[in-house]
């Protein structure tokens, strides 16, 4: 499974307010985002399949999002 940088991830709760964030923090959030991500691209795959394209686009992301 591939995950998303650490940096990133820090940046995003330093923005939502927090001071100071443990790497511990980051880790958590980034496995979290991860597997969400995850899931939201398979079920886009699906959908992109049952609209017989190869090619996932915005929409089936939308539609996943909305699904899940």
């Amino acid at each position: 499974m591939m995950s998303i940088p650490v940096a990133p991830i820090g940046r995003i709760i330093k923005d939502a307010g927090a001071e100071r964030v443990s790497e511990d923090a980051k880790k958590e959030l980034n496995a979290y985002v991860t597997a969400q991500a995850e899931a939201v691209a398979k079920k886009a795959i699906e959908f992109a399949a049952m609209a017989k394209r190869k090619t996932v686009k915005a929409e089936d992301i939308e539609l996943a999002i909305k699904n899940l």
